[in-house]
C-alpha cells in the first residue's frame, strides 16, 4: 500500500484535534472528509479508519514511540509511523518521518503486549475500575471493546420489510445478514456507507447497534398505548418503539437538549413515524404533568458509554474518574423522578450503554430499595458483555408497577 501525502496529512489534522483541542472524533471526521470533494469512498475510509486507529490505541502506540502528550506534529508523525509498521506499511522518505528502525518498534509492541493497560491502550484508572467491577471477565471484556463495531442496520417495518432491506442493498452491492434474536436486525458483511443508499434516503433503515436494538423490545410496547422515552436524545429508540407501535398510540420523547429533539423530528419524517411528540425538560413541570399517565416508561439513562468504546474509542480518553462518580449519582436521581410517570400497573425499563456494574444492577437496587422504589418489581434483566455478544455492551432491566 502506497501513502498518498494529502490523505496521510488530513489524518495527522484530525488527530490534533481529537488529542490537542479536545475534540470528538466522530465531529472532527465529519468535517476532515468534507475537505476534498475529489476524496472517493477509500480515499475517506482510509482517513477515518486510520485515525480511529490511532485514537484507539494511542497510550500503546505513544509508549512505543516515547512520546508525551500534548503531542506536538512531529510526535503525530511517530505514532503514524508506530501505525504503520505495525499494519506492514512502508514508511515513505518524506522530511516529516524520521527514520525508526522497524525492528525496534516491533521489538516495543512485543513487550508492552504482555501489560494489560499497554496492551489494550487504556488509561491505569481504568484499567483498575474494569478490575475492580469486572473481576476476571474485564480482561476478555475490554478486548472485545477494543475490536472495530460491525455496522448493524434495524429495517424499519413502517416502510420496508427486512428481506427489500436486503435486496435494495445488495443491489447497491452492500451484502448483509439477519442477527438472531434481533427480529429487525441485518448485519452488513463488509463495513460500507449505507447513507448514500436510497433504501435509507426513504427511511428504510437506521444504524443501530444490535444490543441497542433489543432495549425496546424489552420494553414490549404494544399499539394505543402511551410511552415516555425519558432521555430520547437524537431518537434512536423512540423511533424503534413507534415502529413496534404500528404508529399507533403516543409516545412522548423527552430530553433537556433542543437540538437533538429536532433531529429526531427529522429521523421521524424520514421514517414515517408519526406518533411521536417532542417536549424538551426545561423544568419540572414537564416531567410532573406526566405522574401516573404512562403505560410504559424507558429511562435510556446517560452514563459512561464504557460499553460502546468500539465505536467511540476516544471516550476512554475523555472519561475521568469523577465524571463517573457525578454520573452515578444523575443515574439515580433520574430513576427516582422519572418513575413517577409509570401508572400503577405499567412497567419502566432503565438501560445504559454501559458494563459497569455500578451504573446498573447496583442503580436498580439503590432504587428498589428506595421508598420511591417501593411499588416496583424486577422482572427481567439483561447484562450484556461485549465479549459474550459480539456487540456492544449493554445493560437493561424491566421494572413492573404494583
Amino acid at each position: 500500500m502506497r501513502l498518498h501525502r494529502n490523505l496521510v496529512f488530513a489524518t495527522i489534522d484530525s488527530l490534533h484535534q481529537i488529542f490537542n483541542e479536545d475534540k470528538q472524533a466522530d465531529k472532527v471526521l465529519k468535517n476532515t472528509l468534507k475537505r476534498d470533494k475529489r476524496w472517493g469512498a477509500r480515499d475517506r475510509s482510509f482517513i477515518a479508519e486510520t485515525t480511529y486507529d490511532i485514537v484507539r490505541w494511542k497510550r500503546l502506540y505513544a509508549e512505543i514511540a516515547e512520546v508525551k502528550e500534548p503531542f506536538d506534529r512531529p510526535n503525530l508523525f511517530r505514532l503514524f509511523t508506530v501505525w504503520a509498521t505495525l499494519n506492514g506499511i512502508k514508511i515513505p522518505d518524506w522530511p516529516q518521518f524520521e527514520e525508526t528502525p522497524t525492528r525496534r518498534i516491533k521489538g516495543r509492541f512485543d513487550e508492552l503486549s504482555k501489560i494489560r493497560k499497554y496492551r489494550e491502550s487504556i488509561p491505569d484508572w481504568l484499567d483498575e475500575l474494569g478490575q475492580k467491577e469486572l473481576g476476571k471477565k474485564w480482561d476478555a471484556e475490554i478486548g472485545a471493546l477494543n475490536q472495530l463495531a460491525d455496522v448493524v442496520l434495524r429495517v424499519n417495518p413502517l416502510q420496508a420489510t427486512v428481506q427489500q432491506v436486503k435486496n435494495a442493498l445488495f443491489d447497491a452491492d452492500i451484502e448483509t445478514e439477519t442477527i438472531e434474536g434481533v427480529p429487525n436486525g441485518l448485519k452488513l458483511k463488509e463495513r460500507a456507507n449505507v447513507f448514500t443508499t436510497d433504501a435509507f434516503k426513504n427511511g428504510w433503515f437506521e444504524v443501530q447497534d444490535a444490543n441497542s436494538q433489543k432495549v425496546a423490545l424489552l420494553l414490549n410496547p404494544e399499539p394505543g398505548m402511551r410511552v415516555v422515552d425519558t432521555c430520547a436524545g437524537a431518537g434512536g429508540k423512540s423511533l424503534h418503539i413507534a415502529a413496534l407501535m404500528e404508529n399507533k398510540g403516543s409516545i412522548i420523547s423527552l430530553d433537556i437538549y433542543g437540538n437533538k429533539l429536532n433531529e429526531l423530528k427529522r429521523r421521524a419524517r424520514r421514517n414515517g413515524a408519526h406518533n411521536i411528540e417532542t417536549r424538551i425538560i426545561d423544568s419540572t413541570k414537564v416531567i410532573k404533568k406526566l405522574h401516573g399517565k404512562a403505560d410504559k416508561v424507558l429511562i435510556d439513562a446517560p452514563c459512561s458509554g464504557l460499553g460502546v468504546l468500539k465505536r467511540n474509542p476516544d471516550t476512554k480518553w475523555k472519561l475521568q474518574p469523577e465524571f463517573l462518580d457525578k454520573i452515578r449519582a444523575t443515574q439515580q436521581e433520574i430513576i427516582q423522578t422519572y418513575s413517577k410517570m409509570v401508572k400503577d400497573g405499567g412497567q419502566m425499563v432503565y438501560a445504559t450503554c454501559s458494563i459497569l456494574p455500578s451504573e446498573n444492577e447496583k442503580q436498580v437496587a439503590t432504587f428498589l430499595a428506595s421508598a420511591e422504589g417501593a411499588d416496583f418489581s424486577l422482572t427481567k434483566e439483561h447484562k450484556i458483555l461485549a465479549s459474550e455478544s459480539g456487540f456492544d455492551g449493554f445493560y437493561m432491566a424491566l421494572l413492573q408497577k404494583k
